[in-house]
């Protein structure tokens, strides 16, 4: 299942989304579905195993994904509206 195609939420329409609702969809999503999240969102960044593997020599585990998409979107949010 690829969350964003069967949820109908866009990357960034999600990263809207309050803290709350958030933390309901997450567990519906798949680590390929949070890796092309944080694609999206840090085009830098070294989320997909090959890159990962080559340059860390390690993989990105999907409990790391979840808390690197949750920091990201704290983050990118203005101080009176982050909940972490």
């Amino acid at each position: 299942m690829n969350f964003w195609k069967e949820s109908g939420y866009g990357f960034a329409d999600f990263a809207e989304l309050p803290l709350e609702n958030m933390l309901i969809f997450i567990p519906a999503m798949s680590r390929e579905d949070i890796i092309d999240w944080l694609c999206w969102n840090d085009h830098n960044g070294i989320y997909r195993d090959e890159q990962s593997i080559k340059e860390l020599g390690n993989v990105m585990s999907r409990d790391e994904g979840i808390e690197i998409m949750i920091r990201q979107i704290e983050d990118g949010r203005p101080a009176d509206l982050r909940k972490l």
